[in-house]
């Protein structure tokens, strides 16, 4: 589990350095501190997952799982509420629910996190080659779980300052993602853990760096339409702009 530990130490450090060398060093200092202090939890997720994966204890509470809910229980929910978050984001905007960013904004930062997170996911995947509690290959870590938690930790970022009980309410649809991989018998304990480590901790970069943070072409537009679709296992947006 080196490689996991190495990557989490260089994110940390580009994110504390880049910013300490773009802004003055008080306010700076205050900005580092809050993003680090918001990487305690993802950081202890994956922490702990790396320490757990493999071992005995989640061999036997996976064992355990599937004992209780029975060999043959599939209920693939979790296709479908790892979306919640990006869907719940959606609705609080045509709402007029007040957020960090224009939505815009918001959809310009849950591609950037998503594809970051896919792509570290995925090369861990094949990086470990981690064989799944069901005998698939590729288990390490849960790509569901990292989708799901990149998710709510936008949702989180975006209205954690005006809606705190609604910018939170995503992590609840995440851990039922994480949750129903280990009761679908797609996952072991440990691959949830740094999937949710991982979406949380990337994000939460994401918005201390702000990426592109000027490009915004629809800012003053008040002539866009934008409507989340959900069909069977896919994401949709509906768009619509007036010239």
């Amino acid at each position: 589990m080196r490689l996991v530990f190495t990557l989490l130490a260089v994110l940390l450090n580009m994110a504390v350095a880049i910013g300490q060398t773009e802004s003055g060093f008080e306010a700076d200092t205050v900005t580092s501190k809050q993003l680090l202090k918001r990487a305690i939890m993802p950081v202890t997720f994956i922490t702990v997952g790396s320490i757990v994966s493999g071992g005995n204890f989640e061999q036997d509470l996976q064992t355990n799982i599937r004992r209780k809910v029975g060999d043959d229980f599939e209920f693939h929910i979790d296709d479908y509420v790892q979306y919640a978050p990006i869907v719940q984001m959606y609705i609080a905007d045509a709402a007029g629910m007040k957020s960090r960013n224009h939505w815009f904004e918001q959809t310009k930062y849950l591609l950037i996190s998503n594809i970051v997170t896919a792509s570290i996911t995925h090369g861990l995947k094949l990086w470990v080659n981690k064989t799944r509690p069901n005998g698939g290959e590729h288990s390490f870590p849960s790509g569901h779980t990292t989708l799901a938690f990149t998710n709510a930790a936008v949702l989180c970022n975006e209205f954690r300052d005006t809606s705190p009980w609604y910018a939170y309410s995503g992590y609840a649809f995440a851990v039922t993602t994480g949750s129903f991989r280990m009761l679908n018998n797609k996952h072991w304990l440990s691959d949830v853990l740094v999937g949710a480590g991982i979406g949380i901790l990337v994000t939460n970069i994401v918005y201390y760096f702000e990426p592109l943070k000027s490009f915004n072409p629809f800012k003053r537009s008040n002539e866009v339409l934008l409507i989340p679709q959900i069909d069977n296992n896919k994401l949709g947006i509906y768009f619509s702009y007036k010239f």
